[in-house]
């Protein structure tokens, strides 16, 4: 094992679990459930989790992951808070941090696949979430919701290829990029 002081797969796991709850919750796969009842999650282990992870990454000179992690940490904490808001307010919060999102799959193109499907599959979420919530659009909230479930497991998937060295039991993990 590696013993860099690299907070990503800690942040891409906080990036990735986060993603995981929101979106399976958001799907209504789970009775009951919907993407508001993830709001503690988003806050605890996205907001609060993925802002330490990014000013370590600032700390230890990574520009990138520091501000994907502090940023998304950011929007997971106000997020998770931001459910009294009218549809228009959340509608055009969501489409902004969308904008986020592309600039850091414009930045991520250099820090291999799993960065770029995360962050790429995030921004598409992050747009029909926005879609979904300015036309109340239960379908393509679902859709979005299904998208960030992906984007999640890519997230987990980088984390896990880093903390691992790419393999588990000796045997090389698939896709190791």
């Amino acid at each position: 094992m590696s013993n860099d002081a690299s907070a990503a797969p800690l942040g891409n796991l906080a990036l990735g679990l986060t993603l995981l709850g929101y979106g399976v919750l958001g799907t209504g796969v789970l009775s009951g459930t919907s993407s508001g009842g993830a709001a503690s999650l988003a806050h605890l282990v996205g907001g609060i989790t993925l802002f330490i992870a990014g000013l370590w990454q600032f700390r230890g000179g990574d520009r990138f992951s520091g501000t994907a992690f502090t940023s998304l940490g950011a929007f997971w904490a106000v997020w998770s808070g931001a459910g009294a808001a009218n549809k228009n307010t959340a509608g055009l919060f969501l489409l902004l941090w969308a904008l986020l999102a592309l600039t850091l799959t414009a930045a991520s193109w250099g820090a291999g696949l799993w960065s770029r499907a995360t962050y790429g599959l995030l921004t598409v979420s992050l747009v029909l979430s926005a879609i979904a919530t300015f036309g109340s659009t239960d379908s393509l909230a679902k859709a979005g919701a299904w998208v960030a479930a992906v984007a999640g497991l890519a997230a987990w998937y980088s984390a896990t290829l880093a903390l691992t060295e790419g393999k588990w039991l000796g045997v090389s993990l698939p896709l190791n990029k």
